[in-house]
């Protein structure tokens, strides 16, 4: 296995990735801020930076993964004002709502999920410091921080102070020593939540947050900070100069950012009421879907979810557990257990599409051709076609390894675990609701054709077929007399 490497946002290149300790990892992905349900864009960084995660362990590598919660902030307040309801229960609420989503998702936990509010203390001794090394400066009850102080400032997100002065058209705060000083404690408004501190009551900026919060945790240098492409200025870009200049030491190693999802083509927002949440997302589709759609584009590359892209991503799904299906009742027989007799070509071909794997993961988390080589397996194991040789312990035997094979690879993406036959229905369900088709009526056809046939009236069980088709619905007719039904997939 070669080494991985990573593109890093901090040094416009890939670079082979060296953690500080070669036995761990030390990362953390920005979360999200809990004031309602997240779209379907804040879980890219869920399901991809989970996979990340998987692949470094698998690699021998041990991982502490922090996840945090922003659980203080203006529109969470704002939240709270207009449903008149203290700040803590809007948190408290959507924290709950999102672990319901992740749990859905069948994403592995993370080591820590650090909320902001219980870090307080941490936080006022960070900016503390800050202010006694004048590397931040208190005006009126508000801290903010002197990025003239800083003067690697921009060298995540490459911008140079004379060019956001040049762009600079908002209204600048007097009160500040240089416009782009960035907030690190502000005093709390009437009904606001605070706490005290050394410059009054009052309550901690964004960016000081995980700065704070990742000292803590994880120390004074980490290996990978990871978040949307969004977060790189000023969300990192401060973090950075608050971070290093509070310890004078590189504060992190790696930074990798995920792109932006985008819905019919369009980015998604509230002027064009395109916002699509996770949860929506999941009960109109399934968790499976969103995950594929997610994993099967380069995490660095924008992702458009529409109708043309949701039923190919049904048709790949819908392939790779009809492969799933059949294995299953295959190595059901006597010669799966024995996996020396499995046809020596495929488990070849398997060990090559390992390999393959492994260096695309190592390539900076090419998830593309991942599903690529997962593809070209399935492809080897229908061409068995197994299901016909449904007795032959060579079939069965191969038939077990192809199922644990896609099976492990499955679980680093946390993809195919599903029942396949119950999935392939569920699949089955949403292409009828996209047709408007009502399922009680295609059983009903169904029975119809069945009746025609028992009385051998094949013209009458032919045109059934042939209505059913016309709606892209396909009769299986099975060798033990039963029938059954998909909805064509491609």
């Amino acid at each position: 296995m070669g080494d991985l490497v990573i593109y890093n946002t901090l040094t416009k290149k890939k670079m082979t990735f060296h953690p500080l300790d070669p036995t761990r990892v030390k990362m953390y992905v920005c979360g999200p801020t809990v004031y309602g349900l997240l779209h379907v864009g804040n879980f890219r960084g869920a399901i991809f930076f989970n996979l990340v995660r998987n692949w470094l362990e698998a690699q021998g590598r041990q991982v502490t993964f922090v996840y945090n919660y922003t659980d203080v902030d203006d529109k969470i307040i704002a939240k709270a004002q207009s449903e008149g309801l203290p700040s803590q229960v809007i948190s408290e609420r959507y924290i709950a709502e999102f672990e319901k989503d992740f749990k859905r998702l069948g994403l592995r936990k993370h080591d820590y999920n650090p909320r902001v509010t219980e870090f307080i203390s941490q936080i006022v001794n960070f900016i503390s410091d800050l202010v006694k090394q004048e590397k931040a400066y208190v005006v009126e009850g508000e801290v903010f921080y002197d990025i003239s102080k800083f003067p690697s400032y921009g060298k995540l997100s490459g911008k140079k102070l004379d060019e956001l002065e040049a762009g600079h058209r908002v209204t600048v705060d007097q009160r500040k020593r240089g416009p782009h000083d960035f907030v690190l404690w502000k005093p709390s408004k009437p009904g606001e939540p605070s706490w005290d501190s050394p410059w009054g009551k009052g309550r901690p900026g964004w960016h000081i947050e995980c700065s704070a919060m990742i000292y803590e945790i994880l120390g004074t240098t980490i290996d990978i900070h990871g978040g949307g492409i969004d977060l790189i200025f000023p969300h990192h870009e401060n973090e950075i100069a608050q971070s290093e200049g509070r310890t004078g030491t590189l504060y992190c190693q790696f930074w990798m950012h995920n792109n932006f999802i985008n819905m019919n083509d369009e980015k998604m927002s509230k002027s064009l009421g395109n916002i699509v949440t996770a949860r929506k997302f999941m009960d109109d589709y399934h968790p499976e879907i969103l995950k594929y759609l997610i994993l099967s584009v380069y995490y660095r590359a924008q992702v458009s979810f529409n109708d043309e892209k949701i039923l190919q991503t049904i048709a790949a799904l819908a392939r790779i557990y009809s492969a799933l299906r059949d294995a299953e009742k295959v190595a059901s027989g006597p010669g799966a257990d024995n996996t020396q007799l499995a046809d020596s070509e495929f488990v070849k071909a398997m060990k090559v599409a390992d390999a393959k794997i492994a260096d695309s993961l190592n390539d900076d988390f090419n998830t593309v051709e991942m599903t690529a080589q997962i593809f070209e397996i399935i492809r080897l194991f229908n061409a068995m076609t197994p299901i016909k040789k449904i007795k032959d312990v060579k079939v069965q035997s191969s038939a077990r390894l192809f199922l644990d094979w896609v099976r492990r690879h499955g679980q680093l993406m946390a993809l195919f675990g599903e029942n396949p036959a119950e999935f392939l229905r569920s699949l089955d369900r949403i292409l009828l609701v996209k047709k408007g088709i009502d399922e009680v009526m295609v059983d009903n056809l169904v029975l119809q054709r069945q009746l025609a046939r028992s009385k051998k009236d094949f013209q009458k069980s032919d045109e059934i077929r042939q209505q059913l088709l016309s709606m892209d619905i396909m009769i299986l007719d099975h060798s033990d007399g039963s029938t059954s039904w998909e909805v064509k997939k491609t």
